[in-house]
């Protein structure tokens, strides 16, 4: 491996190895393909994905909120007001809605490629993947009734 050198043709039939792949010791370089900034725009799956990579930063953004939240509340009711009435202003009620756009695409996307990252197996045949996506769909539609109906006042 320590022996790969680029290689570049300068006729047919013939190569020549380029001095650009070693370094002033001697020792060989790793090639580095060129890849441009904007990669990713190239095609839609590519733009998908760093989409859904993107959304992750929402994800840590809003546990820290909820981190927050709980602090506050921990430290009496006129610390979890004064926490409240900051997620009253129009900036973040903003990056609130976009933040929730954000999960809900996370959260499909991921139930989209679940499928592909696990195999389950139900005696000896491989269970569709249709049923693991809709099992997780259905997962998280009770967990959110039970989340809604726990906060639900009464």
């Amino acid at each position: 491996r320590d022996r790969l050198v680029q290689v570049r043709v300068v006729a047919v039939g013939f190569e020549e190895v380029s001095d650009t792949t070693r370094s002033p010791s001697g020792a060989p370089q790793p090639y580095h393909r060129p890849m441009p900034f904007w990669w990713w725009l190239q095609k839609r799956v590519y733009f998908n994905f760093i989409l859904r990579e993107l959304t992750c930063g929402f994800v840590g953004v809003f546990a820290v909120l909820t981190l927050l939240q709980i602090r506050a509340l921990a430290n009496g009711p006129d610390a979890y007001a004064e926490f409240i009435n900051r997620l009253r202003t129009p900036g973040l009620i903003l990056f609130n809605s976009v933040g929730l756009a954000a999960l809900l695409l996370h959260a499909v996307t991921w139930f989209k490629a679940v499928p592909t990252t696990i195999t389950v197996r139900f005696r000896e045949t491989r269970v569709p993947d249709h049923v693991i996506a809709g099992l997780h769909y259905v997962g998280w539609m009770v967990v959110s009734a039970v989340v809604a109906w726990i906060l639900w006042p009464s």
